[in-house]
């Protein structure tokens, strides 16, 4: 390839740079390069694996060795062991206490409808619990629920318990998490609010405030009054409403945080237990975690790679991860716009000059050069806590690199002008661009490719077309082929031919395909179901013509065809001819006799497996000495 001329090569360059930052930063600011933004988060996050020990937030689970303990007790009468735990936390100095646990009914309200007397010790089960709840160390949980009528409803805790709470709803946090579109929680709200107006602080959230000792309904006033973070909704995942809240610093894959069984807090002797007086401070989130347990989302650790396998993580322990971003600040931040976009121009600027003055090839490594330094810069950041565009960058060089070649190959443009002008005149437009982008010439003896060929036509297209005055023959027949057309392409067959009312498809090629049998029978059933739709539009539009039930054949054969531009110099045609095509035909024709919607060839349900067949049959077909077995298509696996 020629190289760019010199004179005006740098103001050539300038506009090219130029142009590829505003289109990257527009991208960008759409919010169309944060999923490759998001896959490089990921990975440093993979790579780096644990950042620190955490050092403010413990959970104590509810797990096995806890249910094991207690064999054949509901959890409904659990409530004077979670006073106990409780009691243990508080009394080892826990700064905060946060129950991750729903409780769905109180077993002291169910007893009082069994008439029980007054003064049966039973009715007042739940006194110590409720005690521990009163202590002002206990946040409870809620959660934000949407309902039939499609409006969303703040659930707060069991009324038994939560008239127990010294402030009310600035008690209760809600569960729910902030997810990005691909369903991974990075970022955390810090409040939620329901259709009704109730506002409430997340459970993370709220447990990091009362940690520090802050005024909860303070807080929730100002994000009340704060603009950027108003109206908050889990399900809004517009860029705009992700940037307002924050990213998670996560502490590190799952299981970092450490973890103290439920059963240890039991034990007569739990309040000597160092591990237990350790807890000093703390936060401590009491969970339910058993090993079926389903509270588990995905997170930057969720997605597996080369080297790393990965791992959801539990509900709890995402709260854990928030909590502790709060309370140490340690949470990466991305780069200021302004640098970021310097930054972006700087690459693209420098590679761009770099591709200029090297050749094509060269160029290319250097290309992949730059796009693994600035990985390697934004990793080394990334351990730093700072966050710099990956992916924008990697895009700006590519882009550059790709309009360096353009240019380059500019002066080509008339050449492929040429051939249009030569082979315009006897093969159609799209066949040109084919030829054109393969880069071989026509061979006019066409090339033997393995294919199936789909057959398909209308059943007594005669004597609807009898029936029919000619506009509305058409009509139908546009309104169907639409539809059949469609189910084709979708499929990624080639539409070969129309013959009257007859489709011709051929499946691998002039691409390759090795799906292309199961391709082809996936097609013929969607014309099937196409037909079988078509009904109804033809009762519609022709119910008082008295004409048949519209049906289709269709018949499929693989083997062996010559593909390509058939025909003489003066006229070519992009087809397949062979024994391949005629057999294919012959099996659509076929169906009529046979009584059949579908026929396939024996090779053809060999080809793709997982086919469902109906009745199978022997038969010769006309104009070929080789009999053929041939399957009734139902389904596929």
């Amino acid at each position: 390839m020629k190289k760019l001329r010199r004179k005006g090569a740098w103001r050539n360059l300038a506009l090219l740079v130029v142009a590829v930052c505003l289109a990257v930063q527009g991208m960008a600011w759409l919010g169309w390069l944060e999923g490759p933004e998001n896959i490089y988060y990921d990975l440093w996050y993979q790579m780096v694996g644990r950042k620190y020990q955490p050092e403010r937030v413990v959970i104590v689970a509810l797990d096995d060795e806890t249910l094991r303990a207690h064999p054949g007790e509901p959890l409904v009468c659990w409530t004077p062991h979670f006073a106990r735990v409780l009691e243990v936390l508080r009394r080892a100095g826990a700064a905060v206490i946060g129950l991750d646990y729903i409780f769905s009914v109180s077993i002291e309200s169910w007893l009082k409808k069994l008439d029980l007397p007054q003064n049966h010790k039973a009715l007042n089960y739940d006194a110590p619990f409720r005690k521990e709840l009163a202590s002002r160390q206990v946040v409870m949980a809620g959660s934000l629920v949407s309902e039939e009528n499609q409006k969303s409803k703040i659930i707060l805790p069991l009324q038994d318990y939560f008239c127990c709470l010294p402030g009310g709803a600035n008690d209760v946090g809600l569960l729910n998490f902030y997810t990005d579109a691909d369903g991974v929680v990075r970022r955390y709200v810090p409040a939620l609010k329901d259709s009704d107006g109730l506002v409430l602080l997340t459970f993370a959230k709220l447990l990091a405030l009362r940690a520090e000792r802050q005024d909860p309904a303070l807080e929730l006033r100002r994000l009340i009054n704060d603009p950027a973070l108003s109206d908050w909704s889990a399900d809004d995942l517009s860029p705009r409403r992700r940037a307002a809240f924050p990213v998670i610093g996560f502490v590190g894959p799952p299981n970092t945080f450490p973890r103290l069984s439920f059963q240890r807090f039991l034990s007569p002797a739990a309040e000597s237990d160092p591990k237990i007086q350790n807890l000093r401070g703390k936060v401590v989130i009491l969970a339910y975690e058993p090993g079926g347990l389903q509270d588990i989302h995905y997170t930057p650790f969720s997605q597996g790679w080369w080297l790393w396998p990965g791992s959801d993580m539990s509900g709890p322990e995402l709260h854990a991860n928030i909590i502790e971003t709060l309370l140490t600040g340690r949470f990466p931040r991305p780069v200021a716009g302004h640098l970021g976009f310097l930054y972006l121009l700087a690459i693209t600027a420098g590679g761009s000059v770099l591709f200029y003055r090297l050749p094509s090839w060269p160029g290319l490594a250097a290309l992949g050069s730059i796009c693994l330094l600035a990985a390697l810069a934004a990793f080394w950041l990334f351990e730093r806590y700072w966050l710099l565009p990956t992916a924008a960058v990697q895009l700006g060089a590519i882009l550059s690199f790709t309009g360096i070649l353009g240019i380059r190959l500019a002066g080509e443009e008339q050449e492929r002008a040429r051939i249009r002008k030569i082979f315009g005149r006897y093969v159609a437009d799209e066949v040109v661009e084919k030829l054109l982008a393969s880069g071989k010439l026509p061979d006019l003896g066409g090339e033997v490719v393995r294919v199936t060929v789909l057959f398909s036509d209308i059943r007594n297209f005669t004597t609807i077309s009898e029936k029919l005055d000619p506009r509305q023959t058409v009509e139908m027949l546009n309104s169907y082929l639409g539809g059949a057309v469609e189910t084709i392409l979708r499929e990624g067959g080639t539409l070969d031919k129309f013959i009257g009312d007859a489709v011709m498809a051929v499946f691998g090629s002039p691409e390759p395909d090795p799906d292309h049998a199961r391709r082809a029978i996936r097609a013929a059933l969607g014309l099937a179901q196409k037909a079988e739709e078509f009904r109804g539009w033809m009762s519609a539009r022709f119910g008082d013509h008295e004409l048949p039930e519209f049906e289709i054949g269709v018949g499929l054969h693989t083997g062996e065809a010559i593909v390509g531009n058939i025909g003489s110099p003066k006229r070519l045609e992009f087809t397949a001819i062979g024994d391949t095509v005629n057999a294919a035909s012959r099996l659509e024709s076929l169906t009529k006799e046979l009584g059949w919607t579908i026929v396939a060839s024996q090779s053809t349900v060999q080809a793709a497996p997982g086919v469902v067949t109906g009745r199978e049959e022997i038969r010769a077909v006309k104009g070929r000495k080789e009999i053929l077995k041939v399957f009734e298509v139902l389904d596929l696996e």
